[in-house]
């Protein structure tokens, strides 16, 4: 595979369960903030760690919300060692890998 210099700056996902999957992706470690730009619907963006914007939008006419595989390293999870790998499926259906990121040696005395 060749590598592409870039980086993916937007995730949109589309959702009948809005509040659900904020709630959700929220238990993962995301902030989001409630946004609405002129007269369109009301959403949620977060940013992540290096840029990538998060956004839940109202699924609206757009019927279908799509299959879609996501991946994320957190910082935490309850219950959950460092370095652990899991899989759980969001309120639409879409199953997110998250891996919980390995926590920093303290700084020396």
């Amino acid at each position: 595979m060749r590598r592409v210099t870039g980086r993916m700056a937007l995730l949109v996902l589309y959702s009948a369960r809005v509040d659900e999957c904020r709630e959700f992706y929220a238990a993962l470690g995301l902030e989001f903030v409630r946004e609405q730009h002129g007269r369109g619907p009301v959403h949620y963006a977060a940013v992540l760690d290096g840029g990538l914007v998060v956004e839940l939008y109202p699924a609206g006419a757009r019927g279908e919300t799509g299959a879609l595989r996501l991946g994320f390293t957190v910082s935490a999870a309850e219950g959950r060692a460092a370095g652990e790998r899991f899989q759980v499926t969001d309120p639409d259906g879409r199953i997110v890998e998250v891996s919980v990121a390995a926590r920093p040696a303290p700084p020396p005395p």
